[in-house]
């Protein structure tokens, strides 16, 4: 995976006040830390940042004026539940060379067989990796797989380097029969009785007080 080189701003005010200030001007405040450093706090340019973070698990090369760097992963992001713009980013710093454990999506390739419904059961599985040579994802195919076929983790072909983190029976994928019309129906009657069951009945009109 390519790195992706960002310049960064050393942060020197913090709470809630400085950090609007800061998105305000379409910046997003964020935090360096690991390795037994201390945390840097630093604000990111909001572009910049919005496109590297598309990718999952980008590597990014943090240039914070003044000439110190720093090689990170992303290691969590908060974004505004309504607008899903960035609103802060903690950092997490890695050395060239280093192995970490990262979470890497599975991207299914090919068909199955007519009347087979594919099932994922992991969207993403849990692999240990040198931090420069990260794989985007992990690809599966299910070109032609039978009804009943199951693909575990230990069936997973790994880029070189990588190595699992997850137990090897884990299921990955699971391929079924697709359900009849009859089997959606009932489902879907079912669902709406389970709903129709649980809302609360109309309160009971009070008793009228006994006349004194």
């Amino acid at each position: 995976m390519a790195e992706v080189k960002i310049q960064a701003e050393s942060r020197t005010e913090f709470g809630k006040g400085a950090a609007r200030r800061i998105r305000r001007d379409n910046k997003v405040p964020a935090v360096l830390y690991g390795h037994g450093s201390d945390p840097v706090h630093i604000t990111l340019p909001g572009h910049d940042t919005m496109l590297a973070l598309k990718t999952a698990n980008a590597l990014l090369l943090i240039e914070v004026e003044g000439g110190e760097s720093h090689l990170a992963l992303p290691k969590q992001v908060q974004r505004d539940p309504l607008k899903g713009f960035i609103e802060h980013v903690d950092l997490v710093i890695v050395k060239r060379g280093e192995k970490v454990q990262v979470e890497v999506a599975v991207h299914l390739e090919g068909e199955a067989v007519s009347d087979a419904l594919v099932v994922t059961e992991h969207p993403a599985v849990l692999v240990e990796a040198e931090a420069t040579h990260i794989p985007e994802n992990i690809v599966v195919s299910v070109e032609g797989l039978e009804i009943g076929a199951q693909i575990h983790a230990s069936d997973l072909t790994l880029p070189a380097g990588a190595t699992l983190a997850i137990e090897p029976d884990t299921l990955i994928v699971n391929v079924t029969a697709q359900p009849t019309a009859e089997q959606v129906d009932a489902e879907m009657a079912e669902a709406e009785a389970g709903v129709e069951k649980d809302e609360p009945t109309p309160a009971e009109e009070p008793v009228a007080a006994a006349a004194e």
